[in-house]
């Protein structure tokens, strides 16, 4: 398989952009070797520099839900820039949006944003000017983009104050994020214990898949509700990467549990730089201009943008009883193969993740124990078959509408010779 244009365009880059990237994880590190450039993708698959194709499991990391080149979003976008690119002033689709936002999950009120990052950053900070307390709790393994009061724990640690991941974030700011372990109700309990009256929120993946797809326990979430509620503190849901994947309705209509706050990103703007925190009208409104809460963006909500997110929401919501059953009998076919060739795997409907363990992980600790040295064999293994995964053991799986059956077995046979990389040294 010739990659020779694709280095070429590596070594390009990393004359102009930090080590040839504009997000990390693309750079291969985990698993060596250089970056694919892509140029053009249709469904289910991606098209190199070099002229090969994959199946694509990576799929933007998750927005993709239709498949890459969807008509119906692609035309909403032409139609859209046709009219002009953004405006800077409001439009009736950004209402429209927010309006299929809040009636999905629960919510009253929404404000959208351009990315993940910006929006749990954004909701935080609702938080805090909310309670009018300071600190926050996160999950070890959690990943809610890369704003300094985040950046604490999203790679290992244990049950302390916050130490930053990244150099530039001021350590002081950085002790105002305190950190649990996930699925560990008990070390949540110690930090609202130890912290009494100073929490503002606890904001968690409600699935775990920055450290690989790890599924919540049965009664965490239940529980993580039931101790803000008894200490006046707010729940947050990440659901930038579960949002309208593992449901149309997401967390709460998965798994019965309602925070009070909301993150969106990837799927809501089906592709396009858009996201969203929602949540209660009364927390939603201490929001600017109707309250004190600052928060603003010149491209939120801009006319192409909205165009994709609210093409791709209404495709959902009008096929939700065929698009969600057929994701979920994608998946399971996915795991299955894993599990026959001795992998575990996280999965939670079209989400999943290897894991070369003897177990599936429930906390970061497991996660790390994984061996890194087989995924990468395994990384290696799928890409020469054709198959596209994420460069990073942290990383899902996203399968999408647009895979189809012969692409999911084609997919299961290469995952056969993948892991098969010898039992003498399997697993850590």
């Amino acid at each position: 398989m010739d990659k020779a244009r694709s280095r070429e365009l590596f070594a390009a880059a990393k004359k102009v952009l930090p080590g040839g990237v504009d997000s990390p994880v693309r750079a291969y590190g985990a698993v060596g070797g250089d970056p694919l450039f892509i140029v053009r993708g249709r469904g289910d698959e991606i098209e190199d520099a070099d002229g090969n194709r994959y199946i694509d499991y990576v799929m933007s990391w998750g927005p993709l839900i239709l498949g890459h080149a969807h008509p119906a979003v692609t035309e909403a976008v032409r139609a859209a820039a046709s009219e002009g690119l953004t405006f800077g002033a409001p439009t009736g689709r950004e209402t429209q949006l927010a309006e299929t936002i809040c009636e999905a999950c629960g919510a009253q009120m929404a404000r959208l944003v351009n990315s993940g990052t910006e929006a749990c950053m954004s909701a935080v900070r609702l938080a805090r000017g909310y309670t009018g307390r300071d600190k926050i709790v996160k999950f070890e393994g959690c990943y809610h983009g890369h704003a300094d009061g985040l950046l604490v724990r999203a790679g290992s640690g244990c049950l302390t104050g916050g130490v930053p991941d990244s150099a530039g974030v001021p350590a002081a700011y950085a002790k105002e994020t305190l950190v649990a372990v996930y699925n560990d109700v008990e070390s949540v309990r110690a930090l609202f214990a130890a912290n009494a009256g100073q929490i503002a929120c606890v904001i968690v993946e409600p699935v775990a898949a920055n450290m690989g797809v790890v599924p919540p326990e049965d009664g965490f979430l239940r529980s993580l509700r039931e101790i803000c509620d008894e200490n006046g503190a707010l729940l947050l849901f990440d659901e930038v990467i579960t949002g309208f994947r593992i449901a149309y309705g997401g967390a709460a209509e998965r798994y019965g549990v309602t925070p009070d706050l909301w993150a969106f990103g990837k799927i809501v703007g089906g592709g396009m730089p858009l996201a969203a925190y929602a949540g209660k009208r009364e927390i939603m409104r201490c929001v600017a201009p109707a309250g004190k809460v600052y928060q603003a963006g010149t491209l939120s909500g801009n006319p192409v943008a909205t165009a994709a997110g609210l093409c791709t929401l209404q495709i959902l919501r009008s096929r939700r009883g065929e698009i969600y059953p057929a994701l979920e009998e994608k998946g399971a076919r996915l795991e299955r193969a894993y599990r026959e060739a001795g992998v575990a795997v996280g999965r939670v409907g079209s989400l999943l993740s290897p894991f070369f363990a003897r177990e599936r992980p429930a906390r970061f600790a497991e996660v790390c124990r994984c061996d890194g040295e087989a995924f990468a064999r395994y990384f290696a293994g799928m890409q020469a078959q054709g198959i596209y995964v994420a460069p990073s053991p942290f990383e899902g799986m996203f399968v999408s509408c647009a895979h189809t059956q012969e692409h999911i077995e084609r997919t299961c046979a290469a995952v056969a010779a993948a892991c098969a990389h010898g039992a003498e040294r399997r697993y850590v």
